[in-house]
C-alpha cells in the first residue's frame, strides 16, 4: 500500500505542500446515477417536475458545487477552474450523470468532478422526492484523470 499523503510524519491531518510542482492542466471525468421510478424519469424528461426544470438546476448546482469543493472537503486545495461540465443521458430507470473539470494547476481536479457529481444528483433528488420515495444515489466514481 502506498503512503498516505495527507498524514504527516506525527500521523496527524496535514495538507499536502503543492508549492513545488509547476501548473500542468488536468482533467477529471466522474459519473453517478440515480435510479427513478418511470413515471418520474417521464416527469424529468417532459419538465412537469413542479418544482422547475430538473436538469438544468442540476446542472447549475454541480458547476457551483465543483467551485466550493476546497471549502468541503478539508485538505482540498484551492484551484482555478478552467471549465466544469455536466451531461445528462436519461435511461430506462435512471439519469448517468458526468462531470468533467478542467484546471491548470499544480494539483489535480478529481475531487471537484467527484463533487459536481454527486451534487447534481443531490438535487435531482431534492427536486424530485415529492413524486418518488425511492430514488437511489449510486455508482458515484471517478472514470479517468488526465495531466499534460
Amino acid at each position: 500500500m502506498s503512503k498516505l499523503t495527507h498524514i504527516n510524519r506525527k500521523g496527524e491531518a496535514a495538507m499536502v505542500d503543492v508549492s513545488a510542482k509547476p501548473p500542468v492542466r488536468r482533467e477529471a471525468v466522474a459519473e453517478g446515477r440515480i435510479s427513478l421510478a418511470p413515471a418520474t424519469l417521464d416527469l424529468v424528461r417532459n419538465n412537469q417536475v413542479k418544482k422547475g426544470d430538473v436538469l438544468s438546476i442540476a446542472r447549475i448546482a454541480g458547476i457551483q458545487a465543483a467551485k466550493q469543493t476546497q471549502h468541503l472537503i478539508p485538505l482540498c486545495h484551492q484551484i482555478p477552474l478552467s471549465k466544469v461540465q455536466i451531461d445528462f443521458e436519461i435511461r430506462p430507470k435512471a439519469i448517468l450523470i458526468t462531470a468533467t473539470a478542467t484546471t491548470v494547476a499544480p494539483t489535480g481536479v478529481e475531487m471537484e468532478a467527484l463533487t459536481a457529481v454527486s451534487i447534481a444528483a443531490l438535487t435531482i433528488y431534492d427536486m424530485c422526492k415529492a413524486a418518488d420515495k425511492k430514488m437511489r444515489i449510486e455508482g458515484i466514481k471517478l472514470l479517468r484523470k488526465t495531466k499534460g
